[in-house]
């Protein structure tokens, strides 16, 4: 594959990228769910997973530890999460679900599925394989030692 192919095919992964979280915000915004797509992010994954320090929660969201702490800040203010002294480790905290998180998660899940489920309609389930097969292969190769 020549560079130019190389140049085009990362050009069109980091503009659907783009497109996909910005269809999503947009969404968010107009649909006044009270949070970003980035803090969303962080309540689904307390909702699937619970009771996470903050770098597993960074490393399941994606985000670097200051990012993070800066969504978890907000989520905090809002009465969504709370830290929590870590069992195991008194030095270091667990981000937990409050009720309110809980039901914003649950109140807002078939919302966010409807956003997702546009950007996946037309799509047959050989497409969905491939796709799964490629973006793992391509992830794969950018792992970190």
């Amino acid at each position: 594959m020549t560079k130019e192919q190389y140049s085009a095919y990362s050009f069109l992964l980091d503009r659907t990228a783009r497109r996909v979280k910005q269809y999503a915000q947009y969404r968010f915004n107009g649909g006044e769910f009270g949070v970003t797509v980035d803090q969303w992010v962080v309540l689904k994954n307390l909702k699937t997973r619970s009771d996470l320090s903050q770098k597993e929660l960074a490393e399941c969201c994606a985000k670097d530890q200051p990012t993070l702490t800066r969504i978890i800040d907000l989520l905090v203010a809002k009465n969504l999460v709370e830290r929590r002294v870590h069992a195991k480790d008194r030095r270091c905290f667990v981000i937990h679900l409050t009720e309110n998180g809980d039901r914003l998660v649950d109140s807002l899940s078939d919302k966010v599925r409807e956003i997702r489920q546009q950007a996946w309609k037309n799509l047959n389930p050989q497409d969905f394989e491939d796709l799964k097969r490629i973006l793992n292969t391509i992830y794969n190769n950018l792992e970190i030692d």
